[in-house]
C-alpha cells in the first residue's frame, strides 16, 4: 500500500493531504496562486513529500473550481452550437427569471446567452421523440456548416440535435464531418443523452466550452507532478462526489462544475452521524448540504453562473447543466468576503472576496480592506496558525468601518461576525426548511478555514444542539477526496423502454468500460435507478429501480409525497435510466486516535461575546489538552479555530473529532453521538 494524495484548490488556499500507507496524514495548506493554480498544487506537495520518495505515491486525487470559474467568468473557448433546422434560436432565446434584486429594475439587461446567436447553425434533419428518422440528415447542410464555422476560426463545436437521446445516428454522422476539421465537438449523445432539449443543450455547450481548458489544465498537472518525481496517475472528483481518472475527466468536462465543493461533503457524510448537515466554510464562500442516512442528498440538475438562489439553484437563474450533482446550497461568504458600507450607510459583507491576492489586511500581503478574517483576528478568535496574522492591520481594516458607523472596532467587528453568520444560516434554511426538512433533528458537521469558528453562532439560528468539527478541519474537502470512490454516471432517456435490463446492461457496460473494470468484477458495484412522473405531468423524480411495478410505484409515490407534500395515485410512467458503476476506494483506513487526557488549557486568551457584555479572559485550548469545555473558550487547530460559545460543552470525541454540544431548548430536540433521530417533516 503506498501514499495518496488530496488536493483541494480553493479561493484563498489550496489545501494538500498526503496519508501514507497506514493511514498517517500529513498537511500542508498554501495560499494559492490565481496567475497558475497548479503553481499553488506543487507547493503543497512539495511541502507534505518532505522526506518521502515521490515514487511511492500511488494515487492522486484532485477537486477544483477551475471548471467553475471558467463558466463564472466567462473564459472558455469560443463555441460554435449546431442543431435541427428550425431550433437555432433556443440558445440565444435561453431563459431567465429575475431575482430579488432584478424584480423592480426599469433597465434591466439579461445575461448574455452562452453562445452567440451568430455562431448557432443548423443543419437539415429531423428525428422523433421515439427515435423514428423523419427527414433523413442533408450532409451538404453539415458541410456547409463545418466550413463557416471553420471560416471564423472557431475550433470547438457544441452538436446537439432534436430527439438525439432517441436516436444518435444523426449526430454521430454531423459529428465525423466536423471532425475533419475542428479540433472539439461533443455531441450531446456522448455526454448526456437525457430528455429536455434546451437543458441537453446548455449541458453540450458547456463541456465544449470549459472542455479544452480542463484538458489542457489536467495534462499540465500531471507533467508538472511528475517533474517532482509523482507519476501516479491523477483522479479528478466529479460534481456527484464519485472520482473519475483525468483522462475521461478531459472528455466530460461539464461533470467536473461542482468539483470543488463535493469532497467536503463526503468527509462530513463520514462524521459517524446517520443525518447530518455538511457545513464549509472557506476563504471565497461557504456551502452546504444535507446528508440523510448516510447519503448527500443528490440533485440531476443545477444551473451555473446565476443568483438570487446561492448559486442558481433557482431555474432560470443560469446555465442550465444536467448531469449529477451533490445538491449545495453556497453563499459567498467566507473568510475573506470583504464588509462594506452601501449608499445607506447599511453595513454589507460579501460577496467580494479579498482572494489569496492580496487576501484579508491582516495578512500583510497588501490587502487594506476589512474582511471576516480580520473581524474575528479582532474579536479574539482567531491566531496566526498557517500564515502569520498582523494584528495591528486588522484593527486599521476595521477602524474604516467603526470611524462611519459610530460604534467600536470591537462592536464593529462583532456585527461582521453576526452578519455573515446569518448570511450563511440562510444557505442552511434554504437545504433544509424550505424543503421540509426540520434541521433540529440533524448534526451540524462544520469544516474548511473558517467554518469551525462560525459552527456554533449558525446552528443556535436553527436550535441543532450539536456540532461536530473533525480532525484535520481546515483541510477536509482534501482528506475527503481520499476516502471517495471511483465512479461514474450514465442515463438515457427512453419512455418505457420495452426491455429495462437491456438499457441498463448497456449503460453498465459504457460506465465500466470507463473505468476500465467490468460490472462482473469482484467489488465493483452498480446501481439502477429510473426517472419516474405521471402521466400528464412534466416534471419527474428518480427512485431506485425494482422490475416490480407495483415496488416501483410504491417508490415514486412515497418519494412524490416526500418531495411535494401530496398523497398522490395515478398511472405513471418512466422517463430515463440511469446507472452509477462504484469500484470503492482501497485507501486504508484512517489512524484513529484516542482522545488525549486533559492536561490544562493552553493560556487565556481575550475573546469578545455578546453574552458576555464584551471581552473577557476565556481558556484556550489544542486537541491535545481538550477533554471537556465549558464556553466560552476556543480551540486551536492547525488550520482552523473552533469558536466555543456560552452556553456550549466541547469535548473530544471518537478520531479526534471536536463534539461541541447545547442543552436541548424548549422544542428542540438535540441530535447526539445516542441518538438517530429522524427529522420531522414541515410543510405537510
Amino acid at each position: 500500500m503506498g501514499y495518496a494524495i488530496g488536493v483541494d484548490v480553493g479561493g484563498t488556499f489550496t489545501d494538500v493531504v498526503l496519508r501514507g500507507p497506514l493511514g498517517e496524514v500529513t498537511v500542508a495548506k498554501c495560499l494559492s496562486t490565481p496567475y497558475d493554480p497548479i503553481a499553488g498544487i506543487t507547493n503543497g506537495v512539495t511541502r507534505v513529500l518532505a522526506g518521502v520518495d515521490p515514487a511511492l505515491v500511488t494515487r492522486v486525487v484532485h477537486a477544483t473550481t477551475l471548471a467553475t470559474n471558467a463558466v463564472l467568468e466567462r473564459k472558455g473557448v469560443r463555441v460554435a452550437y449546431v442543431t435541427t433546422q428550425g431550433f437555432r434560436s433556443v440558445i440565444p432565446l435561453g431563459r431567465y427569471a429575475r431575482v430579488e434584486e432584478d424584480r423592480y429594475d426599469l433597465r434591466f439587461t439579461p445575461p448574455p446567452p452562452p453562445v452567440a446567436a451568430g455562431d448557432c447553425f443548423e443543419v437539415v434533419e429531423r428525428v422523433s421523440a421515439r427515435g423514428a428518422v423523419l427527414t433523413p440528415l442533408d450532409l451538404d447542410s453539415v458541410r456547409r456548416a463545418a466550413a463557416e464555422i471553420t471560416r471564423r476560426g472557431i475550433t470547438s463545436a457544441a452538436v446537439c440535435l432534436l430527439h438525439s437521446y432517441a436516436n444518435p445516428a444523426h449526430e454521430r454522422q454531423v459529428a465525423a464531418i466536423l471532425r475533419e476539421s475542428i479540433e472539439n465537438v461533443v455531441t450531446s449523445s456522448e455526454v448526456w443523452p437525457e430528455i429536455r432539449e434546451y437543458e441537453r443543450a446548455t449541458t453540450t455547450i458547456m463541456s465544449a466550452y470549459i472542455g479544452p481548458i480542463m484538458a489542457s489544465y489536467l495534462s499540465r498537472l500531471s507533467e508538472r507532478l511528475a517533474s517532482l518525481g509523482v507519476r501516479a496517475p491523477v483522479h479528478v472528483m466529479e460534481s456527484s462526489g464519485g472520482v473519475i481518472s483525468a483522462e475521461l475527466a478531459a472528455r466530460r468536462a461539464v461533470a467536473m462544475i461542482e468539483s470543488g465543493p463535493a469532497a467536503g461533503v463526503l468527509a462530513a457524510a463520514g462524521s459517524g452521524f446517520a443525518n447530518v448537515i455538511s457545513f464549509d466554510m472557506g476563504g471565497t464562500t461557504a456551502k452546504t448540504c444535507v446528508v440523510r442516512d448516510g447519503r448527500p442528498e443528490i440533485t440531476h440538475e443545477f444551473h451555473v453562473g446565476g443568483k438570487g438562489s446561492f448559486g442558481g439553484r433557482r431555474a432560470g437563474t443560469g446555465v442550465p447543466i444536467k448531469t449529477p450533482a451533490i445538491d449545495l446550497a453556497e453563499v459567498g461568504a467566507g473568510g475573506g468576503s470583504v464588509a462594506w458600507l452601501d449608499a445607506a450607510g447599511a453595513l454589507r459583507v460579501g460577496p467580494h472576496s479579498a482572494g489569496s491576492d492580496p487576501g484579508p489586511a491582516c495578512y500583510g500581503l497588501g490587502g487594506s480592506e476589512p474582511t471576516v478574517t480580520d473581524a474575528n483576528l479582532v474579536l479574539g478568535y482567531l491566531s496566526s496558525a498557517s500564515i502569520p496574522l498582523s494584528a495591528p492591520l486588522a484593527d486599521k481594516a476595521l477602524d474604516r468601518l467603526a470611524g462611519p458607523l459610530g460604534v467600536s472596532r470591537a462592536a464593529a467587528a462583532h456585527a461582521v461576525h453576526e452578519i455573515v453568520s446569518a448570511s450563511m444560516a440562510s444557505a442552511v434554511h434554504v437545504v433544509t426548511v424550505q424543503r421540509g426538512i426540520d434541521p433540529r433533528g440533524y448534526a451540524l458537521v462544520a469544516f474548511g478555514g473558517a467554518g469551525p469558528m462560525h459552527a456554533a453562532r449558525v446552528a443556535e439560528r436553527f436550535g441543532i444542539g450539536t456540532v461536530v468539527v473533525p480532525a484535520h478541519c481546515g483541510v477536509a474537502s482534501a482528506a475527503g477526496l481520499l476516502v471517495a470512490d471511483l465512479s461514474t454516471d450514465r442515463v438515457l432517456s427512453r419512455l418505457d423502454a420495452a426491455d429495462p435490463a437491456e438499457v441498463f446492461g448497456a449503460l453498465a457496460a459504457s460506465a465500466a468500460e470507463d473505468l476500465g473494470v467490468s460490472p462482473s468484477d469482484p467489488g465493483v458495484r452498480v446501481s439502477r435507478s429510473v426517472d419516474v412522473r405521471f402521466k400528464g405531468q412534466s416534471h419527474d423524480l428518480t427512485v431506485a429501480w425494482s422490475p416490480a411495478r407495483a415496488e416501483l410505484e410504491k417508490r415514486f409515490f412515497e418519494r412524490y409525497e416526500q418531495v411535494y407534500g401530496i398523497a398522490q395515485r395515478g398511472e405513471v410512467e418512466i422517463v430515463s435510466y440511469r446507472v452509477r458503476v462504484t469500484l470503492p476506494a482501497t485507501d486504508g483506513p484512517a489512524v484513529s486516535h484516542a482522545p488525549a487526557a486533559c492536561s490544562g488549557p493552553g493560556g487565556v486568551r481575550l475573546a469578545y461575546f455578546a453574552e458576555l457584555g464584551g471581552y473577557a479572559e476565556v481558556p484556550v485550548h489544542t486537541r491535545d489538552t481538550l477533554a471537556v469545555l465549558s464556553g466560552p473558550g476556543i480551540i486551536e487547530d492547525a488550520e482552523s479555530t473552533i469558536v466555543v460559545p456560552p452556553g456550549w460543552t466541547a469535548a473530544l470525541g471518537p478520531a479526534r473529532a471536536v463534539h461541541l454540544t447545547r442543552p436541548a431548548q424548549a422544542g428542540h430536540p438535540t441530535n447526539s453521538a445516542d441518538t438517530d433521530q429522524r427529522p420531522d417533516q414541515l410543510g405537510r
